[in-house]
């Protein structure tokens, strides 16, 4: 790290700070935009309410809520929660998960910041201005890479939650769409933003600003079953794999099948759960196992096979230009983690 840094030019060095600056202030902006006084976590609800009384509160329409709760989507919807046989227990565990997915607008600077590092580091700065091809081991360290990963897993996964996240930018938007939001256009905005960071960063959002994503990221680098990593699944099969998945979750969603509009899968595999600690079902624990497990000798197992980002801006997992890929490929001397 420190050899590669000495090789830097004037000019490069010039990137590294000014970049390091921007990210800086974007996530300066950021903190200022969001302050905690903002939160609204501790809103008081109680069952003498109706669901037309909660569901503002919560930032869900009325037939989501009713769906939460496990009610009939046609029910009373101004009746009080006691007289729908709902408990206070269960108006509680219900407010607390619909909390969960409550956005927290800081991580979308966070998430702009590592992209824009992720741009730089590979672009401008991994291979030294003028070095020699006897130095090419000291080009593309991995310690700025690793340093963003742990970043993006501690601070945008842990310390501020599993909302936002790319995979949840595109399943909100099409749950608005059946009236589970109140605000569909939002959520558009949200999917597009997070489609705008994928194109422009040439999917170093999945790579270095997801949480989940950087977790799969730092797992594969462990130094083993190196003789498992050199091999990689067509990219066809994992995607056919994908988009049936995801063709699956429009059908429940929109009710084509079940007859339930409203019914989302992939709260069953949601695996930015782990970032809460909530693991309302086996089913989340046993994506989260699976995917950290696989991520050993297969590179991002869950974006490669679950994640339906990469469908909606047509760049293959394969052939994106990404900042792990570069550090891989233009790195002989990169030991992984």
């Amino acid at each position: 790290m420190h050899r590669w840094f000495s090789q830097l030019s004037d000019s490069q060095r010039t990137w590294m700070f000014g970049t390091a600056a921007v990210m800086g202030l974007i996530i300066l902006l950021g903190v200022l935009m969001n302050p905690a006084g903002k939160r609204e976590d501790s809103v008081s609800l109680s069952v003498e309410m109706s669901i037309r009384d909660i569901a503002p509160r919560l930032n869900v329409t009325r037939k989501a809520l009713a769906r939460e709760l496990k009610l009939p989507l046609d029910i009373s919807k101004r009746e009080p929660l006691k007289t729908l046989g709902v408990t206070p227990e269960e108006l509680q565990h219900v407010s607390g998960h619909l909390h969960s997915h409550r956005d927290n607008t800081l991580k979308y600077y966070i998430y702009a910041a590592l992209v824009l590092g992720g741009i730089v580091f590979p672009t401008r700065l991994g291979r030294p201005d003028g070095s020699d091809i006897k130095h090419r081991r000291d080009w593309y360290p991995r310690t700025p890479y690793i340093v963003s990963l742990l970043l993006s897993v501690i601070a945008a996964g842990f310390l501020l939650g599993k909302s936002p996240n790319p995979m949840e930018g595109v399943v909100k938007a099409f749950k608005s769409m059946v009236g589970l939001y109140p605000d569909p256009l939002n959520k558009v905005i949200i999917l597009v933003f997070f489609l705008l960071l994928a194109v422009i960063g040439n999917k170093v959002i999945c790579g270095w600003a997801c949480p989940f994503g950087s977790l799969q990221e730092l797992i594969y680098s462990v130094p083993i079953l190196r003789r498992f990593k050199q091999k990689k699944l067509p990219f066809a099969f994992a995607n056919t794999i994908r988009a049936g998945l995801f063709a699956t979750v429009l059908l429940f969603l929109f009710g084509i099948i079940g007859g339930r509009k409203g019914t989302v899968i992939y709260h069953y595999i949601n695996p930015f759960n782990l970032f809460n600690l909530d693991f309302e079902t086996f089913s989340i624990l046993l994506t989260v196992i699976l995917a950290s497990l696989g991520s050993f000798f297969l590179y991002r197992p869950f974006c490669q096979f679950i994640c339906h980002l990469d469908l909606f801006h047509g760049l293959p997992s394969n052939s994106a230009l990404s900042a792990s890929s570069l550090t891989r490929t233009n790195a002989p001397n990169a030991a992984p983690v």
